[in-house]
Protein backbone atom coordinates (compact mmCIF):
# COMPACT_ATOMS: atom_id res chain seq x y z
CA UNK A 1 0.00 0.00 0.00
CA UNK A 2 1.43 3.04 -0.97
CA UNK A 3 -0.81 5.66 0.57
CA UNK A 4 0.69 7.81 3.46
CA UNK A 5 -2.52 8.52 4.88
CA UNK A 6 -5.42 5.99 6.25
CA UNK A 7 -8.91 5.85 6.64
CA UNK A 8 -10.39 6.81 9.18
CA UNK A 9 -12.45 3.99 11.07
CA UNK A 10 -16.38 5.92 10.63
CA UNK A 11 -17.94 2.62 9.54
CA UNK A 12 -17.93 0.25 12.01
CA UNK A 13 -18.28 -3.21 10.28
CA UNK A 14 -17.46 -2.02 7.18
CA UNK A 15 -14.53 -3.31 4.68
CA UNK A 16 -12.16 -0.97 3.54
CA UNK A 17 -10.20 -2.88 0.30
CA UNK A 18 -6.93 -2.12 -2.09
CA UNK A 19 -6.44 -3.20 -5.57
CA UNK A 20 -4.16 -2.34 -8.06
CA UNK A 21 -6.34 -1.00 -11.24
CA UNK A 22 -4.64 -0.05 -14.37
CA UNK A 23 -1.77 1.27 -11.59
CA UNK A 24 -3.56 3.06 -9.68
CA UNK A 25 -3.24 1.58 -5.86
CA UNK A 26 -7.36 2.06 -5.50
CA UNK A 27 -9.52 2.23 -2.10
CA UNK A 28 -12.79 1.36 -1.85
CA UNK A 29 -15.55 1.05 1.10
CA UNK A 30 -17.67 -2.22 1.20
CA UNK A 31 -21.03 -1.97 3.08
CA UNK A 32 -23.29 -5.54 3.15
CA UNK A 33 -23.72 -8.33 1.48
CA UNK A 34 -27.07 -9.09 0.54
CA UNK A 35 -27.48 -10.44 -3.10
CA UNK A 36 -31.23 -9.70 -2.77
CA UNK A 37 -30.83 -6.86 -5.15
CA UNK A 38 -27.84 -5.69 -7.70
CA UNK A 39 -24.91 -4.52 -6.10
CA UNK A 40 -24.77 -0.16 -5.69
CA UNK A 41 -21.68 2.07 -6.96
CA UNK A 42 -21.28 5.50 -5.66
CA UNK A 43 -19.26 7.50 -6.83
CA UNK A 44 -18.79 10.87 -5.45
CA UNK A 45 -17.92 14.65 -6.91
CA UNK A 46 -14.89 16.52 -7.37
CA UNK A 47 -12.43 16.35 -4.43
CA UNK A 48 -14.66 14.80 -2.51
CA UNK A 49 -14.21 11.26 -1.54
CA UNK A 50 -15.80 8.05 -0.07
CA UNK A 51 -16.80 9.59 3.29
CA UNK A 52 -19.62 11.79 1.48
CA UNK A 53 -22.31 8.79 1.24
CA UNK A 54 -21.89 8.28 5.03
CA UNK A 55 -25.50 9.57 5.87
CA UNK A 56 -26.81 6.86 2.89
CA UNK A 57 -24.80 4.21 2.81
CA UNK A 58 -25.93 1.90 6.07
CA UNK A 59 -29.73 2.23 4.97
CA UNK A 60 -29.04 1.46 1.32
CA UNK A 61 -26.55 -1.46 2.03
CA UNK A 62 -29.73 -3.33 4.17
CA UNK A 63 -30.82 -5.31 1.33
CA UNK A 64 -27.77 -4.70 -0.60
CA UNK A 65 -24.20 -4.64 -1.46
CA UNK A 66 -22.53 -1.37 -1.42
CA UNK A 67 -19.63 0.16 -3.02
CA UNK A 68 -18.03 3.24 -2.48
CA UNK A 69 -14.79 4.07 -4.37
CA UNK A 70 -12.70 6.81 -4.21
CA UNK A 71 -12.17 7.90 -7.79
CA UNK A 72 -8.27 7.99 -8.97
CA UNK A 73 -6.72 10.64 -7.68
CA UNK A 74 -8.95 11.58 -4.71
CA UNK A 75 -9.89 10.22 -1.16
CA UNK A 76 -7.20 7.24 -0.30
CA UNK A 77 -6.76 6.06 -3.57
CA UNK A 78 -3.00 6.54 -5.44
CA UNK A 79 -2.32 10.15 -7.30
CA UNK A 80 -0.30 8.23 -10.70
CA UNK A 81 0.96 11.26 -12.90
CA UNK A 82 -1.48 10.26 -15.16
CA UNK A 83 -4.04 12.33 -18.04
CA UNK A 84 -6.95 12.56 -15.52
CA UNK A 85 -9.47 13.01 -18.20
CA UNK A 86 -12.73 11.46 -18.09
CA UNK A 87 -12.44 8.18 -20.18
CA UNK A 88 -9.40 7.72 -18.22
CA UNK A 89 -11.54 7.24 -14.83
CA UNK A 90 -13.64 5.31 -17.26
CA UNK A 91 -11.57 2.79 -17.95
CA UNK A 92 -9.86 2.79 -14.55
CA UNK A 93 -13.75 2.21 -13.20
CA UNK A 94 -14.75 -0.64 -15.67
CA UNK A 95 -11.25 -2.04 -15.12
CA UNK A 96 -12.09 -2.39 -11.29
CA UNK A 97 -15.73 -3.81 -12.03
CA UNK A 98 -13.82 -6.67 -13.71
CA UNK A 99 -11.66 -7.35 -11.10
CA UNK A 100 -14.52 -7.56 -8.89
CA UNK A 101 -16.38 -9.73 -11.25
CA UNK A 102 -19.57 -7.18 -10.97
CA UNK A 103 -21.84 -8.06 -14.13
CA UNK A 104 -24.44 -5.91 -13.58
CA UNK A 105 -25.11 -2.82 -11.05
CA UNK A 106 -27.04 -0.03 -9.97
CA UNK A 107 -25.17 3.50 -10.11
CA UNK A 108 -25.00 6.85 -8.46
CA UNK A 109 -22.72 9.29 -9.43
CA UNK A 110 -22.93 12.81 -7.66
CA UNK A 111 -21.44 16.17 -9.61
CA UNK A 112 -18.10 15.22 -11.11
CA UNK A 113 -19.17 11.39 -10.35
CA UNK A 114 -22.42 11.81 -12.53
CA UNK A 115 -20.08 12.39 -15.80
CA UNK A 116 -17.79 9.08 -14.82
CA UNK A 117 -20.96 7.67 -14.69
CA UNK A 118 -21.80 9.01 -17.92
CA UNK A 119 -18.87 7.99 -19.65
CA UNK A 120 -19.45 4.62 -18.09
CA UNK A 121 -22.11 4.32 -20.08
CA UNK A 122 -20.39 4.60 -23.06
CA UNK A 123 -17.70 2.01 -22.10
CA UNK A 124 -19.36 -0.45 -20.91
CA UNK A 125 -23.06 -0.17 -20.91
CA UNK A 126 -23.66 -3.98 -20.08
CA UNK A 127 -23.04 -3.46 -16.87
CA UNK A 128 -25.69 -0.44 -15.69
CA UNK A 129 -28.28 -1.80 -14.79
CA UNK A 130 -29.90 1.52 -13.26
CA UNK A 131 -28.17 5.30 -13.02
CA UNK A 132 -29.14 7.93 -11.04
CA UNK A 133 -27.03 11.55 -11.63
CA UNK A 134 -27.07 13.44 -8.48
CA UNK A 135 -26.45 17.19 -9.07
CA UNK A 136 -24.85 15.64 -12.55
CA UNK A 137 -22.04 17.44 -13.79
CA UNK A 138 -22.20 16.74 -17.70
CA UNK A 139 -25.25 17.94 -18.54
CA UNK A 140 -25.03 22.05 -19.63
CA UNK A 141 -22.28 24.67 -19.60
CA UNK A 142 -23.02 26.42 -16.68
CA UNK A 143 -21.05 25.63 -13.25
CA UNK A 144 -19.54 27.55 -10.13
CA UNK A 145 -17.17 30.58 -11.45
CA UNK A 146 -14.94 28.98 -8.88
CA UNK A 147 -14.46 25.53 -11.07
CA UNK A 148 -13.33 28.16 -14.20
CA UNK A 149 -11.13 30.06 -12.29
CA UNK A 150 -9.58 26.40 -11.46
CA UNK A 151 -9.36 25.78 -14.84
CA UNK A 152 -6.45 27.97 -15.87
CA UNK A 153 -3.82 26.03 -17.58
CA UNK A 154 -1.04 25.05 -15.53
CA UNK A 155 -1.90 27.60 -11.89
CA UNK A 156 -3.01 24.90 -9.34
CA UNK A 157 -1.04 21.97 -10.92
CA UNK A 158 2.30 23.95 -10.49
CA UNK A 159 1.65 26.06 -7.39
CA UNK A 160 -1.29 24.61 -5.97
CA UNK A 161 -0.16 21.44 -4.00
CA UNK A 162 1.28 23.40 -0.83
CA UNK A 163 -2.16 25.40 -0.44
CA UNK A 164 -4.21 22.39 -0.91
CA UNK A 165 -5.23 21.62 2.59
CA UNK A 166 -5.57 25.01 3.81
CA UNK A 167 -7.25 26.09 0.20
CA UNK A 168 -10.23 22.97 1.24
CA UNK A 169 -10.92 24.57 4.59
CA UNK A 170 -10.98 28.18 2.75
CA UNK A 171 -13.66 26.75 0.14
CA UNK A 172 -15.80 24.47 2.13
CA UNK A 173 -15.81 26.26 5.60
CA UNK A 174 -18.38 28.67 5.17
CA UNK A 175 -21.88 29.18 6.52
CA UNK A 176 -23.93 28.40 3.90
CA UNK A 177 -22.45 25.08 3.39
CA UNK A 178 -24.17 21.97 4.15
CA UNK A 179 -21.19 19.90 4.75
CA UNK A 180 -20.26 18.30 8.41
CA UNK A 181 -17.17 19.85 9.64
CA UNK A 182 -15.55 16.35 9.95
CA UNK A 183 -15.82 15.86 6.75
CA UNK A 184 -14.42 18.92 5.50
CA UNK A 185 -11.39 18.52 7.79
CA UNK A 186 -10.97 14.83 6.80
CA UNK A 187 -10.45 16.13 2.78
CA UNK A 188 -8.23 18.79 4.04
CA UNK A 189 -6.05 16.55 5.94
CA UNK A 190 -6.38 14.10 2.33
CA UNK A 191 -6.08 17.04 0.31
CA UNK A 192 -3.06 17.37 1.77
CA UNK A 193 -1.45 14.26 0.07
CA UNK A 194 1.32 14.87 -2.71
CA UNK A 195 -0.17 14.86 -6.37
CA UNK A 196 -3.72 16.10 -5.13
CA UNK A 197 -3.31 19.48 -7.31
CA UNK A 198 -2.03 17.72 -9.89
CA UNK A 199 -4.91 15.48 -9.91
CA UNK A 200 -7.63 18.22 -9.22
CA UNK A 201 -6.21 20.34 -12.12
CA UNK A 202 -6.00 17.92 -14.75
CA UNK A 203 -9.34 16.41 -13.95
CA UNK A 204 -10.74 20.23 -14.21
CA UNK A 205 -9.14 21.10 -17.03
CA UNK A 206 -10.67 18.12 -18.49
CA UNK A 207 -13.83 18.85 -18.40
CA UNK A 208 -14.15 22.94 -17.46
CA UNK A 209 -12.41 26.50 -19.27
CA UNK A 210 -13.09 29.52 -18.08
CA UNK A 211 -16.52 29.44 -20.32
CA UNK A 212 -18.23 26.45 -18.33
CA UNK A 213 -18.69 22.90 -18.51
CA UNK A 214 -16.78 21.52 -21.91
CA UNK A 215 -18.75 17.86 -21.86
CA UNK A 216 -21.98 16.93 -22.85
CA UNK A 217 -24.27 13.87 -22.11
CA UNK A 218 -26.35 15.00 -24.86
CA UNK A 219 -23.92 15.27 -27.78
CA UNK A 220 -23.29 11.44 -27.38
CA UNK A 221 -26.73 10.24 -26.24
CA UNK A 222 -27.90 8.92 -29.48
CA UNK A 223 -24.76 6.68 -29.60
CA UNK A 224 -26.14 4.70 -27.18
CA UNK A 225 -28.94 2.54 -28.85
CA UNK A 226 -30.07 0.81 -25.37
CA UNK A 227 -30.12 3.80 -22.46
CA UNK A 228 -30.34 2.40 -19.00
CA UNK A 229 -32.73 3.76 -16.62
CA UNK A 230 -32.05 7.28 -15.84
CA UNK A 231 -33.18 9.17 -12.75
CA UNK A 232 -32.08 12.84 -11.93
CA UNK A 233 -31.89 13.87 -8.46
CA UNK A 234 -31.04 17.45 -7.53
CA UNK A 235 -31.66 20.21 -4.83
CA UNK A 236 -33.80 23.55 -6.14
CA UNK A 237 -30.88 25.79 -4.95
CA UNK A 238 -27.55 24.00 -6.45
CA UNK A 239 -25.51 26.89 -7.05
CA UNK A 240 -22.55 24.91 -8.30
CA UNK A 241 -24.36 23.14 -11.54
CA UNK A 242 -27.82 24.41 -12.09
CA UNK A 243 -31.46 22.29 -11.63
CA UNK A 244 -31.95 23.47 -15.19
CA UNK A 245 -29.76 20.85 -16.57
CA UNK A 246 -31.94 18.39 -15.06
CA UNK A 247 -34.95 19.83 -16.46
CA UNK A 248 -33.43 19.61 -19.93
CA UNK A 249 -32.04 16.27 -20.21
CA UNK A 250 -35.43 15.07 -18.71
CA UNK A 251 -37.03 16.39 -21.80
CA UNK A 252 -34.70 15.20 -24.52
CA UNK A 253 -34.68 11.48 -22.88
CA UNK A 254 -37.99 9.91 -22.93
CA UNK A 255 -38.90 8.17 -19.40
CA UNK A 256 -36.30 10.17 -17.12
CA UNK A 257 -37.58 10.42 -13.85
CA UNK A 258 -36.71 14.00 -12.09
CA UNK A 259 -36.84 14.24 -8.10
CA UNK A 260 -36.08 17.55 -7.23
CA UNK A 261 -35.71 18.03 -2.93
CA UNK A 262 -36.42 21.92 -2.17
CA UNK A 263 -34.40 23.65 -0.02
CA UNK A 264 -31.40 21.82 -0.59
CA UNK A 265 -28.13 22.86 -2.46
CA UNK A 266 -25.51 21.04 -4.26
CA UNK A 267 -25.22 18.19 -1.25
CA UNK A 268 -28.80 16.76 -0.94
CA UNK A 269 -27.54 13.65 0.62
CA UNK A 270 -25.66 15.78 3.23
CA UNK A 271 -28.68 17.96 3.41
CA UNK A 272 -31.83 15.61 3.46
CA UNK A 273 -30.13 11.79 3.75
CA UNK A 274 -33.22 10.48 4.51
CA UNK A 275 -35.24 11.63 1.56
CA UNK A 276 -32.59 11.42 -0.52
CA UNK A 277 -32.07 7.42 0.62
CA UNK A 278 -35.93 6.72 -0.15
CA UNK A 279 -36.02 8.54 -3.73
CA UNK A 280 -32.88 6.26 -4.85
CA UNK A 281 -34.57 2.96 -3.54
CA UNK A 282 -37.72 4.06 -4.74
CA UNK A 283 -35.98 4.51 -8.53
CA UNK A 284 -33.97 0.87 -8.15
CA UNK A 285 -36.86 -0.99 -6.68
CA UNK A 286 -39.67 0.46 -8.94
CA UNK A 287 -40.38 -2.25 -11.46
CA UNK A 288 -38.53 -1.15 -14.69
CA UNK A 289 -41.94 -0.70 -16.88
CA UNK A 290 -42.96 1.96 -14.53
CA UNK A 291 -39.36 3.65 -14.01
CA UNK A 292 -38.97 3.89 -17.45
Amino acid sequence: MNNVLHPTSIYPSAKHRYADVGGVNLHWLEVGNSDANPPLILLHGLNDCYITWKQITFEMSKDRRVLSPDLPGHGYSGRPDASYELQWYASIMAQWLDLLDIQQADFVGHSFGGGVAQMLIRECRHRIRRLALLSSGGLGREVAIGLRLASIPWLIEKLGQPFMSKGTLLVLWHPGNSLRRDHIAELSRINSQRGSARAFARTVADVINWRGQTRNFFQHAHEIPDMPPMGLFWGDHDRIIPVEHARALVEAVDGTLLKIFKGCGHFPHHECPQSVALAFQRFFDTPKSLAA
